[in-house]
């Protein structure tokens, strides 16, 4: 059983930045594939990024290459999500989540646990 907790949501202005953190419990933290998705209100749930267990492969959704970096630190079981030049379509609930199989990541079913989710609010 993995728990996961985000952080570090909150209200910034367009081009600010903001970095997430997911703690996760467990002491198999580091045998799971992580990754973020967002949802936004009225659409569906859409993945951002995802890193394998080891971090030697990171994957992007294309609209955030170049402006969001996710990483993992497998001795503090986290992952971060280090979001620039934040842009208005980028407000959503951010979600990460741990998953066992490692392939597939940009699909949510790859994924057995969630977080709860933190807003993210970019102000135009």
């Amino acid at each position: 059983q993995v728990q996961l907790i985000e952080s570090g949501g909150g209200l910034v202005q367009t081009g600010g930045s903001l970095r997430l953190s997911c703690a996760a419990s467990g002491r198999t933290f580091s045998t799971y594939a992580m990754g973020w998705f967002r949802q936004a209100p009225g659409k569906e749930r859409e993945f951002v990024a995802a890193i394998t267990w080891s971090g030697g492969n990171t994957y992007y959704l294309d609209s955030v290459k170049g402006r969001f970096t996710i990483s993992r630190d497998n001795a503090k079981n986290t992952v971060y999500l280090q979001m620039n030049t934040l842009k208005p379509e980028d407000t959503a609930v951010y979600y990460c989540a741990a998953g066992s199989g490692g392939y597939y990541l940009r699909r949510p079913h790859a994924y057995e646990y969630w977080g709860q989710g933190t807003q993210v609010t970019v102000s135009s």
